[in-house]
């Protein structure tokens, strides 16, 4: 596994699509670059620093730079490929991967003053075998491909698209380590994970019990005993943790009133918006703000 730091844009130094139609056995080299594959179809037989590998449709795979990599036996073969570079990548071998995927699917939210991660951890190899995602990257693939191509600007515009597609591959994977951990409750693992991305698109508006049903089409209670169990939080308590969060955001980066900063974080009533923000971090959000600029 990578961690890959997001907050780095990778230097793109080249990027290609090949199709062999007759068997194919990859060359021998060492390179100072990572180099990512994704196969279209066929089969790419290769070996890296002496550990073999057989990559097939849907197989992305990541070669690590100053180690010796070969093909073992030819194929016919269509795949991608991505040579880049990145100032803070590496590898990193979790001793737990499962307490990693519940922190990932939080977004480093485990506590009320922990930033969102900065950090992805991608797979050496990962396989993506449903339709939706293969479907998903291939059109990825395409775009970059052609932005790649263009005159102006291509290499960065490649760049900024590829760390999205780095940041949705290890969102699936970690996710699907965390739902092959968790057995029958897959489905309800799902279910928290959707729920996440609505209350972080949503927290601005009023969200309630029967929103939540309804969108979700399941009982409120059952639902959060789940998302209590996997987030340590309630629901309604971990949606105030995200309006805070953000509130929090807004009077550090703005000049914006206590009342509008309220509004924009779904929390209307100033007084209310008070009282829940002093809950949460100990402070007023004025005596907040002029910590945050006693500092500045």
């Amino acid at each position: 596994m990578l961690a890959i730091n997001v907050e780095f844009i990778p230097k793109i130094k080249l990027m290609g699509f090949i199709s062999y139609t007759n068997p194919w056995i990859h060359f021998k080299r060492n390179t100072n670059e990572h180099v990512l594959y994704f196969i279209k179809s066929g089969e790419l037989h290769m070996q890296e620093n002496g550990v073999s590998y057989v990559l097939k449709k849907g197989d992305i795979f990541m070669l690590e730079p100053n180690l010796d990599h070969e093909g073992t036996a030819p194929h016919v073969c269509d795949y991608y490929y991505i040579h880049f570079e990145h100032p803070d990548i590496q590898s990193s071998n979790p001793a737990d991967l499962l307490t990693l995927a519940k922190e990932f699917i939080l977004e480093g939210q485990t506590s009320y003053d922990a930033p969102y991660s900065s950090v992805c951890h991608f797979p050496k190899r990962y396989t993506l075998s449903d339709k939706k995602s293969l479907h998903q990257t291939l059109h990825a693939m395409n775009e970059m491909l052609q932005l790649y191509k263009r005159k102006h600007f291509n290499r960065s515009l490649t760049a900024l698209k590829f760390s999205e597609l780095l940041i949705e591959v290890s969102r699936e994977y970690v996710i699907h380590e965390l739902q092959q951990h968790t057995g029958n409750n897959t489905k309800s693992v799902v279910k928290v994970h959707a729920l996440l991305d609505y209350i972080h698109g949503h927290y601005a508006s009023k969200i309630t019990s029967a929103d939540i049903e309804q969108e979700f089409e399941c009982n409120y209670d059952y639902i959060n005993r789940i998302f209590t169990k996997v987030t340590g939080h309630p629901i309604m308590r971990y949606v105030n943790v995200v309006r805070i969060n953000h509130a929090k955001e807004l009077i550090e980066a703005t000049h914006l009133s206590f009342s509008e900063i309220g509004y924009l974080t779904g929390l209307n009533d100033p007084f209310y918006f008070s009282k829940v923000f002093k809950k949460f971090v100990g402070l007023s959000p004025i005596q907040y703000y002029k910590e945050i600029r006693k500092k500045d």
